[in-house]
């Protein structure tokens, strides 16, 4: 199998994958038949909210693993975990098995948790097959399908359940169903695929990549985006048959498959080339890899990848007594923690305000969170690629992060507007942030410890999720006058003013992250200009 047909085909697995990957996101869709059977307060709930992000405490395991065994081996794991966590509480939703709340806790835990493993082997997957200037389009593209899980899982059971009556407990258990089943059958068709190595002199041609391959790609992403916002729309008003939509989304998964049949096909076309031609586009792969052909030396030798345009290799210690390190990492508390509890509420937020429909706003929040991930690659593409023009991942979070905490006060408003409006832009901006963080790990804190990095990088997503939850069930719970459903504007209103308040802080550090690496960003883009000239 050709190395380049097998590059462009791990690439539409890990797509696959991250597609139906971000299961947590489908939380508020099951969440209040949880809480009904459970017989449990807003308190207790947003405790299992917590519990699925408490998982990522313990997500350095998987970088631990994947050090060491197989990525395969680790991607079976993690999806074994999901099954394991999501199927049971399946089982009790569907009364087939009695469970109390302190194990549903624990479940959650194990299924946030799979998560993680899952992620960290597409990371993995992308870090050490592709050049470092365009590992970060690689990683906005596939990350991007992640948050367009929950829309995915919304259109089946829409269709599932389209000549029915809506009966909320009924696809409750459908999403948990889905969430248990999905990535582990995906992970069972992706594992050999990433048990094949793929030799860094077999890579395909850097150039080619951008200007045919990624542009194909990011186009296919563009347009299934695009889809996606506005048949959240038109489920919204029943305009779109559920059917019809569950078709289309599944032909648009697909569509990333015409990239590897496209290069396959130019493979077979493609004329036999002399050795000599051979043996230049092999070295302009390993220097497009930051490696120099020693005389003498076989290729195949040639076994670790240095990404060009990294700070420095730091190990953990060294890690968590940087200054830019705990800048990013509450960046990242302040900025996309926030969006995911957001999500995690949004059903809640949306009943109390009186809207029925909550999986409908969940899907229309799930397509920006799939927009909002893609945006750096758009970026990357447009502005990084060209000679004195480059805008860093921490110049673009000095973007991102007003427009967080603008939205969150936007909430304020007692409309409908508002809340789909703030929730299109907390989702952007959370998907945005999400798929930058791994750029910014790998490159200001280098890629031999990239997953054990990351993983410590969004370790604060747990600690968030426990402080944030914890502050708006408690408030939730004071308007409403004890553990009943709170309806009205003031059940969240302090919520976001403190939510926003903080994203205005995030605000400030991330000015400061900026400012402290600009530094380094703009002598990369000297380097830049002078392979460009060269």
């Amino acid at each position: 199998m050709s190395p380049g047909y097998l590059l462009w085909l791990c690439l539409v697995a890990i797509i696959w994958l991250q597609s139906l990957n971000g299961t947590n996101t489908s939380f508020p869709s099951y969440s209040s038949q949880l809480k009904q059977q459970l017989s449990i307060s807003q308190v207790q709930l947003n405790n299992l909210a917590f519990a699925s992000d408490a998982g990522k405490f313990f997500a350095f395991l998987s970088g631990i693993a994947a050090g060491y065994l197989p990525l395969w081996v680790v991607l079976l794991f993690g999806s074994f975990l999901g099954f394991i966590g999501y199927g049971l509480q399946y089982l009790f939703l569907a009364n087939h098995l009695n469970l109390s709340y302190v194990q549903i806790f624990a479940l959650n835990f194990i299924s946030g948790n799979s998560i993680c493993w899952i992620n960290t082997v597409c990371y993995s997957v992308i870090i050490r097959n592709f050049p470092s200037d365009y590992s970060q389009v690689a990683v906005g593209i596939t990350t991007s399908y992640q948050g367009l899980s929950a829309k995915i899982y919304t259109d089946i059971v829409h269709a599932a359940f389209s000549s029915a009556p809506h009966k909320p407990h009924k696809t409750a258990k459908a999403h948990l169903l889905l969430n248990s089943i999905s990535p582990p059958i995906v992970s069972v068709i992706a594992a050999p695929l990433f048990a094949t190595k793929i030799d860094v002199v077999g890579r395909p041609r850097a150039g080619s990549m951008k200007v045919g391959f990624f542009l194909l790609f990011l186009i296919i992403a563009v347009v299934t985006g695009i889809y996606s916002v506005i048949s959240s729309l038109g489920l919204t008003s029943r305009k779109v048959s559920p059917v019809a939509g569950a078709i289309v989304i599944a032909v648009f998964l697909l569509a990333p498959l015409l990239v590897p049949i496209i290069y396959l096909i130019g493979e077979v076309r493609k004329t036999d080339q002399d050795t000599g031609a051979k043996s230049r586009v092999c070295d302009f792969a390993l220097e497009e890899n930051g490696l120099k052909k020693e005389e003498g030396k076989d290729d195949r030798e040639i076994r670790e990848v240095v990404p060009v345009g990294v700070k420095e290799e730091i190990g953990v210690m060294l890690l968590l007594k940087r200054l830019d390190f705990w800048l990013f990492f509450f960046v990242y508390l302040f900025g996309a923690t926030l969006g995911m509890v957001f999500l995690n509420n949004l059903g809640q937020i949306a009943e109390s305000r009186g809207y029925s429909g909550t999986t409908d706003f969940v899907s229309w929040c799930s397509s920006f969170v799939f927009f909002g991930r893609i945006i750096p690659s758009l970026m990357d593409d447009c502005f990084s690629r060209r000679k004195y023009m480059m805008i860093s991942e921490p110049a673009s979070l000095v973007l991102y992060m007003p427009l967080i905490a603008g939205a969150f006060f936007f909430l304020l408003l007692d409309t409908k507007m508002a809340l789909y409006v703030s929730t299109a832009i907390i989702g952007a901006c959370t998907g945005a942030i999400s798929s930058v963080a791994v750029t910014i790990t790998k490159e200001l804190f280098g890629t031999n410890g990239f997953s054990m990095n990351y993983n410590l990088v969004i370790a604060n997503i747990p600690v968030g999720s426990f402080a944030y939850n914890y502050v708006a069930a408690r408030l939730y719970r004071k308007e409403g006058k004890g553990d009943g459903a709170c309806m009205g504007m003031e059940c969240y209103r302090t919520t976001f003013i403190i939510w926003g308040s903080l994203s205005a802080v995030g605000t400030f550090l991330a000015i400061i992250l900026f400012a402290r690496t600009r530094q380094f960003y703009s002598k990369k883009l000297q380097n830049m200009n002078s392979s460009l000239v060269a």
